[in-house]
Formats: structure tokens, sequence, C-alpha cells
């Protein structure tokens, strides 16, 4: 095992898998496995309300049953357990100790409402969402007193304008930016809860995470978490944004496609190996759709491969995979 890579695939345990978490758990597995990796499997359930035991379960029986398997995880233990956020509170506490002690994070007070109404930024890497106007920066002490007897704040990281952040992707290369386009982002929510861009930053060093593939939806979100990882005083691991799968729409699968969780799949006869061989499939790896494990795969998988596009799953995709399960 080669101590120079460790990779994780880290859901949230909010609903059934489904085939787009499929997809990056095994392009995830199978990077860390030719390079001779190690491989972790990491609870992302810092919100426990909407965090099932059931999905816990049901995660790690589904990703078993794909073929995939870890070194480090919340039923195997390892140097760095435990791993589930919702246990690990004690550490992003102490990074946002950090933080306020370096004066880069401030309380906001605005409400969801004023939130939502902020117009979004024109253009950029994060034209797709608000953009805080940094409202309650510039709020007086004696004006942070007055609110926060009325109202418990959310905590905010500030970013400079001048800052400049430069991720080198793997499949999107090199791409610099100023995280500051995206505004001054939240690092814990006003009910306490931590937020996923903090939470992630401080798991993936703690961890020793060196590579990190996920879907291309967060490629902006690596901005932010490269940022924050130098102010924490870490490095950030290597990024590789793989292409989405989305529907016939153009939707990114979701929970909301119940058709396609991995559990819905099994109830019907697929197998593994089936599902495992359409992915590779659509990912370049095979000619043709056909079953296989994925440790037959392993020492020809190519990263580079993949496509650049989002990847359509079409309905006739799951009519063939239905056609040809065991019933």
């Amino acid at each position: 095992m080669t101590p120079s890579y460790k990779g994780r695939f880290a859901p949230s345990p909010t609903g059934y898998l489904h085939v787009g978490n499929a997809w990056v758990a095994v392009l995830a597995w199978l990077d860390a496995r030719r390079k001779g990796g190690a491989f972790i499997l990491r609870v992302e359930d810092l919100d426990e309300a909407r965090s099932r035991d059931a999905y816990r379960q049901a995660m790690i029986e589904d990703l078993r049953w794909l073929g995939i398997d870890w070194d480090e995880g919340p039923d195997v233990g390892g140097p760095a357990a435990p791993y589930e956020q919702r246990l690990r509170r004690g550490l992003y506490e102490q990074a946002l100790a950090r933080l306020r002690e370096a004066r880069e994070l401030y309380p906001c007070f605005c409400a969801r409402s004023r939130l939502l109404s902020i117009a979004s930024a024109p253009q950029g890497l994060f034209s797709d969402e608000p953009r805080y106007d940094r409202r309650c920066l510039r709020l007086s002490d004696a004006e942070r007193v007055e609110l926060a007897a009325v109202k418990q704040p959310s905590l905010r990281l500030h970013v400079p304008d001048e800052a400049l952040v430069t991720v080198d992707d793997r499949l999107l290369g090199r791409t610099t930016a100023r995280p500051a386009e995206g505004g001054d982002f939240v690092v814990r929510r006003a009910d306490g809860v931590m937020a996923y861009h903090l939470a992630v930053v401080v798991d993936d060093h703690a961890m020793g995470v060196t590579d990190v593939i996920r879907g291309a939806d967060l490629f902006p979100s690596a901005f932010r978490q490269v940022y924050l990882a130098a102010r924490l005083g870490y490095a950030p691991p290597r990024y590789a944004h793989v292409p989405l799968v989305v529907d016939e729409e153009g939707r990114r699968l979701a929970k909301r496609h119940g058709d396609l969780s991995l559990r819905a799949l099994r109830q019907v006869g697929v197998r593994s190996e089936q599902l495992v061989g359409f992915l590779l499939w659509l990912a370049g790896q095979l000619d043709r759709p056909e079953p296989v494990r994925l440790a037959e795969v392993t020492h020809r998988f190519d990263l580079a491969r993949l496509p650049r596009h989002p990847v359509v799953w079409r309905k006739a995709y799951t009519a063939w995979l239905q056609a040809h399960a065991d019933l």
C-alpha cells in the first residue's frame, strides 16, 4: 500500500444511495486501488435532524454490495476515528477557535429571507448562488451585542477581495480564481451546526486524505476549501471533479429519483456486476456494458478516460438493468 495516496468517499445519510452516488464511489475507489492507496469511508452527518441510522446502515450495505471496501471507516475504525462527523465537533470547534483568534470570523445575524433576496453574482464560478453583501461585517461592537441578545448568529469567514486561489484539478486543469467572488461564507450555522466547508477541510486534513474525487458541482467549493485550508495551515488535497450523472432533463441525480436508488435496484434483482459494468462503460473504461466486478478492472482503470461532459442516465438504461435482473 502506497502511503502517498489516501482517497475517500463521504456520503450523507439523508436517504438511500443512488446511481449518482455509486458513480462517484466507484471512481474514487478504483483510483485509490489502482495507485495502491488507502481508502476511507466517512459519514457526513453534520445535520443530525435530517440524518437517519437506517440510511447509515443501508449505505454501508449498498457500498459493500457494489464491491467497495475501505481501510478506515465507521464500522472498521482507524487512526483518525471517529469517522462520523456528528462525533467530531470538538475538532471543528478547535478550528473555529484558531480562526477567531486570527480575527477572520464575524457573526452574521441576517435572516434566511434576506439572504435569499440578495441578487446573485452576475458571473464566474459562484454565479448560481447569492453573494453575501457583508452587511454584518460592518456592524459595530455595540450593534452586535444588541443583535446577539435576540438572535443567535451564524459565523462567516471573511475572504479578502484580493485573495487568489489556484486549483490544479486532475480533470479540469489549472484554474485561478478569487473566492471572494462568492462572498464571505458560513463556517457555522446559526443553529450551531458546523458548515460543510469547515468540516470537510478539517476532516480531510485530520484523516490524511491526499486525493479527493467528487462531482463537478462541487468544483466552486474547492476554491473556498483551499483558501480555508491555507488559513488553518493545512496543505489541501489533490482534486478531481468528475462529470455528474444527470437525468434526461439535465438534472443531477438525487434522492428524488427513487427508482435509481441502489436499494430499489437491488430489490428488483439487479446484480452489482451489472450496475458496475454499466457505470464503467459510461466512464469510458469498458467498450460495452457487460457484467464485471470492480476487482477485475482495477489494474486498467484510468481516470483520464472519463468524459468531460455530464453523463446522461437514460430511462432505457434502467429498463435494461431491470430486464437483465435476477428475478
